[in-house]
């Protein structure tokens, strides 16, 4: 009786220690997660490495970390910091009367004018309509804009996370296979059970992660060069916006190029237009259509409704980290749920309902 209470008291402390070790870890959850992002997909190359120089864990480790941040860390870095600088810039000159939206917006209007009569016919106001699509793209400009200036105010809070998330990275990939080992060791699920569940969040982090960065990159590449092309200005910032829209499955980057073709059609520029519908609808979407299912629903062997609904999800929840931490979990729900019919549900025991008498 004794014992139990002992083991009982232990279990219950051992939770809430736990329980205030990660509470204490809450600020740093990003790039913590990020650092096991980084060392489950470039463990290959740690592998390989330690195959070749066997004994020199702490080399290899350093070798993959600067791999890792020569194709992926200084790019992104470079990336945002450019694109808050010229955000900041555009909503300058917005605010300054530079550049007038209700302008352009009356263009789009004299461009279609059957669309006014049809408005006219259900009794909406077009001009109150452009009036509130102005405010909002200005509450919207501003939104933006204050929180990219507050990101580079906040340089030593970017530094410092980048930091925590190399200096973590460089462990996670030395040690990765130790810390594996140690969870199999701890968790009392039983060994089976562990390793499809630690299978799976490799895929689906692995999967998730590059199957995303790629499609974002592919599309976020070839709208901007479509956008530079055609002579649209900020060509850049667009395409790194694209890039972040495909990260919605289903609509993406169409959500910014689809109203740049409506406006080229408004003010005149019909080729630039169709060129823009069709390197958006054929380039752009195929690609989306294409290498998204492969590199991301295969992989993780999950339906593309599943992947739409918990990167939505996730996005929601957790921000720019839950474009993976919502496939993730709705692929644990999945794998938690297949476990629980094979090993707790005896089909033998279900009993079929007999066929209606006709």
């Amino acid at each position: 009786m004794y014992k139990r209470i002992e083991n009982q008291s232990f279990l219950a402390l051992l939770i809430l220690v736990s329980l205030a070790f990660f509470w204490v870890l809450k600020p740093f959850f990003g790039p913590i997660f990020w650092s096991v992002a980084i060392a489950i997909i470039f463990a290959p190359v740690q592998d390989w490495l330690n195959s070749k120089m066997p004994g020199r864990r702490n080399l290899n480790a350093a070798l993959t970390l600067l791999a890792c941040s020569v194709i992926v860390i200084i790019p992104v870095i470079f990336t945002i910091t450019s694109v808050v600088g010229q955000i900041a810039d555009f909503y300058k000159t917005v605010e300054s009367g530079q550049v007038e939206i209700t302008k352009h917006v009356q263009k789009v209007q004299d461009g279609f004018p059957a669309v006014q009569h049809w408005m006219d016919r259900f009794g909406i106001d077009f001009d109150r309509l452009k009036q509130s699509a102005t405010e909002a793209a200005m509450a919207a400009g501003k939104f933006i804009a204050q929180h990219s200036v507050s990101i580079g105010q906040n340089a030593f809070g970017f530094a410092l996370a980048v930091g925590v998330m190399l200096y973590v990275s460089f462990f996670f990939i030395r040690d990765g296979d130790k810390i594996v080992a140690l969870l199999y060791k701890a968790l009392p699920l039983g060994d089976e059970r562990e390793h499809l569940l630690f299978t799976k969040f490799a895929e689906v982090t692995r999967a998730t992660v590059k199957g995303n960065i790629v499609v974002a990159v592919v599309q976020g590449s070839i709208g901007g060069i479509a956008f530079a092309a055609l002579g649209i200005g900020g060509a850049f910032l667009w395409g790194v916006v694209m890039a972040i829209f495909s990260l919605l499955p289903a609509v993406g980057a169409s959500l910014i190029w689809a109203p740049v073709a409506i406006y080229l059609f408004a003010t005149g520029s019909v080729i630039k237009g169709i060129i823009l519908v069709i390197v958006g609808a054929v380039g752009i979407g195929l690609i989306d259509n294409i290498l998204r299912p492969i590199l991301v629903g295969r992989d993780t062997r999950l339906p593309d409704y599943l992947v739409l609904l918990s990167t939505l999800g996730g996005l929601v929840l957790f921000g720019i980290n839950g474009f993976v931490i919502g496939p993730l979990i709705a692929a644990l729900f999945i794998a938690f749920w297949g476990i629980f019919i094979r090993e707790f549900q005896n089909e033998n025991q279900i009993v079929k309902p007999e066929k209606p008498k006709v």
